[in-house]
């Protein structure tokens, strides 16, 4: 029997796990304890019913019946994260495209989580408005449409034109998201504990920290203006990325008004040329790279949704609500382990990096060139400087290496590896732009790339946006 139906008994269970005593909002954490367990229960009683009617099917009728019961789960499960929102939507919307090995219809399921999530009532979201701005959205902007042009997992996007004739994006904060996450992350307690049995070298209290304190900065979109502010600061007059910019004067804590961006969504690249796709990637690429290693700060939350797009490798990026700005030691912490291990090819200077960061135990017994295999595999666009295609399965497979679970080729890893405050939101980082890379086949020379962009080369263009780039930092003094 296909194993594949079982990934969404233990979705619907995962999402859930941590039924745990909190400090605050029992009722509100009760609730959404309830919605998912029953989530569970359904889930698995459709899969109980579908081993069942699997038992007589011949070949043929069970790979039918299979994929009919991915899709009804599928749609069950993303029912009920779109409309809980908070941090278990976000679960939902990592898993449409970072894990290839989930099966399609599940993904294109969860998909819809990315920008078309159930919304709010078009009432509720001009009672929020008002209670923010003052007066209703219809008072406050010459145009209003109620309807929104995106759904996500804290608020919804509007579309809006100022009393100065601008037209804008105003972001408007569900009602009770703030319980909700709250609810979401005081679920931890087994969530920690399963993570000791399967990994004792990980030390699950500082990553939990930080995720908490990056998850609750989303609510407050004041500091998400700020966030758009520094990137909208250093990108202008870029040519080829774009950060919408902040209408300070409709923006408050739960109401962030920014330009309105146009451009063409992740989904309608599938019908492009793939050099144009080619172009996009690179643009991605680029603006992790230089986000990290120049602004030392990035947005930690990359998903199709958070991008449009236009030909000649021109991208907007949107949604800033979770940014991680890095501590000057952990850039160059960062960089350090770069340039032992792609750089000088010093495997010995790169573990003593890993320990000193905190990434490995003292004392791992794995020889070089399993280091080598193991850690190397999260460098392998840019180890050679040559063209490197991105593909899904990197993807998934990275996940997999990033938290071998056991029976893994890997078991040093578990026993000895860790994930420091430093590397979560980099993590998240990696897997995410790898995978947007991935479905986007994506092809360029990343190690010449990574060559300009890095401080401890800043190397010569070596693409065409690569020198327009350099032209466009001549003329602001930014350096590389």
């Amino acid at each position: 029997m296909t194993v594949r139906p079982r990934r969404l008994v233990a979705l619907a269970a995962a999402v859930g796990l941590g039924v745990v005593v909190a400090r605050r909002r029992p009722s509100v954490r009760a609730e959404r304890n309830v919605e998912i367990a029953k989530l569970g229960s359904r889930v698995g009683a459709g899969w109980a019913t579908h081993r069942a009617r699997r038992v007589f099917a011949s070949a043929e009728r069970k790979e039918t019946l299979d994929a009919e019961f991915e899709l009804k789960s599928a749609e069950q499960v993303v029912a009920v994260l779109g409309n809980m929102k908070g941090a278990l939507m976000k679960l939902g919307q990592m898993m449409s495209f970072v894990d290839e090995s989930v099966p399609a219809p599940i993904r294109e399921a969860l998909s819809q989580l990315q920008q078309d999530a159930p919304p709010m009532s078009p009432e509720l979201a001009s009672r929020v408005v008002e209670e923010e701005l003052g007066a209703p959205p219809e008072v406050v902007f010459a145009e209003w449409d109620p309807v929104p042009i995106a759904a996500a997992s804290i608020g919804q996007v509007h579309r809006a034109i100022t009393r100065d004739n601008v037209a804008v994006a105003v972001k408007v904060q569900y009602p009770g998201v703030d319980d909700a996450i709250h609810a979401d992350l005081d679920n931890t307690a087994m969530l920690t504990s399963m993570a000791g049995m399967l990994f004792p070298g990980f030390d699950a209290q500082p990553f939990i920290a930080e995720l908490r304190e990056r998850l609750l900065e989303e609510l407050d979109y004041r500091q998400e203006a700020r966030n758009q502010t520094l990137f909208a600061d250093h990108y202008e007059g870029h040519p080829f990325i774009a950060i919408p910019r902040v209408v300070d004067e409709f923006s408050t804590a739960r109401v962030l008004t920014t330009e309105l961006a146009t451009g063409a969504r992740f989904a309608e690249l599938d019908s492009w040329s793939q050099e144009e796709r080619n172009l996009a990637g690179e643009t991605i690429f680029r603006f992790v790279f230089d986000g990290i290693y120049q602004l030392h700060a990035f947005n930690g939350d990359p998903h199709p949704g958070n991008y449009l797009f236009a030909t000649g490798g021109r991208v907007t990026f949107l949604d800033f609500g979770l940014v991680k700005r890095f501590a000057p030691d952990e850039i160059r912490m960062f960089e350090r382990m770069g340039k032992t291990l792609v750089i000088d090819g010093d495997i010995n200077a790169y573990r003593s990096a890993l320990e000193d960061s905190g990434v490995l135990k003292p004392g791992m017994p794995m020889a070089d060139d399993r280091m080598v295999d193991y850690f190397g595999y999260f460098y392998d666009a840019v180890l050679k400087p040559q063209p490197y295609t991105f593909t899904t399965e990197y993807a998934s497979k990275a996940i997999g290496r990033l938290m071998p679970m056991p029976g893994s080729e890997f078991p040093e890893i578990q026993k000895f590896g860790n994930l420091p405050p430093a590397f979560v939101i980099l993590q998240r980082i990696n897997l995410g732009m790898a995978s947007v890379l991935g479905h986007l086949h994506a092809t360029a020379n990343y190690r010449g790339i990574a060559e300009e962009l890095w401080p401890f080369v800043a190397g010569p263009p070596v693409t065409e946006l690569g020198r327009a780039e350099a032209a466009w930092r001549a003329t602001r003094r930014i350096p590389r």
